[in-house]
């Protein structure tokens, strides 16, 4: 049974909230249509949502503290999580309602990789931001095979063919050669494997049996929590490592690697984290889950405002203790549009991180069935599905008919423009061959992308054993 105290509470804050909104309406001489008139009734009210110590968590961090949250009824906690699956299990047993969740996490979960869980999600949080960081040893020997400009500086994008030496040295002196990566259906994970696959460097294979992911690997894949990165380096533990921000930056700032390339330079304006609930919960709790989207959409639009002119006020957000916690001049290197790769050769980078712009919230489909491409090469998923499986699981995780109703309802209200909102989208991209091999993907026929791909698992190949 409901708690009536409860639902008291929650019925006070909406007509309170009402009525806060017919004051502004009929302040600003706005019918009330124009003014938003279709209020949300709440399912639920008070909430508590998830996050990793990343920028790319920020618009859950300026929806709080920019009260969209709060305009929406909403009362909102944000509590970090120790690392990426206790995160997904706290959503999936309700001690969390959402959370910020790798793109890979609810698919995989879908797909029976890890957990097995019906989550969705309807809103995509950001786009790129991640990147490579190698240590200073690794640096020092990759060098000599890289081409420099006239200014004297590396040419970028790196590839990993400059790598590939360097790990050889290291077999034939008997050792293994690690790099971390943040969880196995990361996009760190895919990320990394993709731009070393394409310097002809095996990352690894998965079978049902190992799931090591290290099966005829060049180079070794281990997992390593974000914030944990920069010293598992430092350690000797691992040689590098792909993760997202402040990160990075952080093994630049302690003198410890060097970013080598960004996920921008492996694949342009790649879809990064999303906001995941559980099927269950979004059922339960539709108009909240529509009033959570709505927040979050407004804090995408803030955040990418006038050419990224909200950027310094959210570096000041993120470097507060409950969020990212870290030096607001390390968030800043990233977060303000520049990176920097070795010590002092900062670079513009304006779309490192996405959060509105290029309709980075939409729910492709296509992105989603970019991500089963890569379990499946990479033999998380054991054996060859048809065209229409991937679709048929991308549509059951991603909801973008549930993004556009947060977003048409917005645009009623005067806070947003149709414009900027892929309205009649079919929830595919267009075909791109901005990746750092050149390769097309088409979201509509993920075996012939898979085919063309040089490592990896192609047509009805399988991963026979361990060894």
């Amino acid at each position: 049974m409901r708690d009536i105290s409860r639902s008291s509470a929650l019925a006070r804050r909406q007509v309170l909230r009402l009525a806060a909104a017919a004051v502004v309406t009929a302040a600003c001489g706005l019918s009330p249509l124009a003014a938003g008139a279709e209020a949300l009734k709440l399912e639920k009210d008070e909430l508590k949502f998830g996050f990793i110590k990343l920028t790319d968590m920020a618009p859950l961090a300026v929806a709080y503290e920019k009260g969209y949250f709060e305009d929406e009824g909403l009362s909102v906690t944000l509590e970090p999580q120790a690392n990426w699956k206790v995160l997904l299990d706290r959503v999936i047993s309700g001690e969390l309602d959402g959370a910020h969740m790798l793109a890979g996490q609810p698919l995989g979960a879908a797909v029976g990789i890890g957990t097995q869980a019906d989550i969705i999600t309807a809103f995509s949080m950001d786009l790129n931001g991640n990147g490579i960081t190698v240590s200073n040893e690794v640096w020092e020997l990759m060098k000599p095979h890289l081409p420099k400009g006239p200014d004297g500086k590396v040419l970028h994008p790196i590839k990993a063919d400059a790598l590939k030496p360097v790990i050889e040295k290291f077999r034939a002196e008997g050792k293994t050669f690690t790099m971390g990566m943040v969880f196995p259906v990361s996009t760190h994970n895919y990320e990394l494997r993709y731009w070393l696959a394409a310097g002809g460097i095996n990352p690894g294979l998965y079978s049902p049996t190992d799931v090591s992911g290290q099966i005829q690997a060049d180079a070794l894949l281990s997992v390593t929590p974000p914030p944990q990165m920069p010293a598992t380096m430092e350690a000797g533990t691992i040689s590098g490592y792909c993760v997202g921000e402040p990160w990075n930056q952080q093994a630049v700032v302690k003198g410890i690697g060097v970013p080598v390339v960004t996920d921008y330079e492996i694949w342009k304006n790649n879809p990064e984290k999303v906001f995941g609930v559980t099927a269950k919960w979004a059922g339960q709790n539709p108009n909240t889950h529509l009033a959570v989207v709505k927040a979050l959409i407004r804090a995408a639009m803030w955040l990418d405002a006038d050419n990224n002119a909200n950027r310094k006020e959210a570096v000041s957000i993120l470097a507060k203790s409950q969020y990212v916690g870290a030096d607001a001049a390390v968030i800043a290197n990233s977060m303000t549009g520049t990176f920097e790769y070795e010590k002092g050769d900062k670079r513009e980078v304006p779309d490192f991180n996405v959060f509105f712009r290029h309709f980075a919230n939409y729910p492709y489909y296509s992105d989603a069935v970019w991500y089963l491409t890569q379990m499946r090469r990479w033999g998380q998923i054991a054996d060859a599905k048809p065209d229409s499986w991937y679709l048929d699981a991308a549509k059951k995780v991603y909801r973008p008919e549930i993004f556009l109703k947060a977003a048409k309802m917005l645009v009623a209200e005067g806070k947003a423009k149709a414009e900027d909102f892929p309205m009649d989208s079919d929830g595919f991209r267009a075909p791109t061959s901005d990746f750092i091999d050149g390769k097309t993907y088409d979201g509509r026929k993920p075996n012939a992308y898979i085919d063309s791909l040089s490592i990896g698992l192609k047509g009805s190949q399988t991963v026979q054993a361990a060894k």
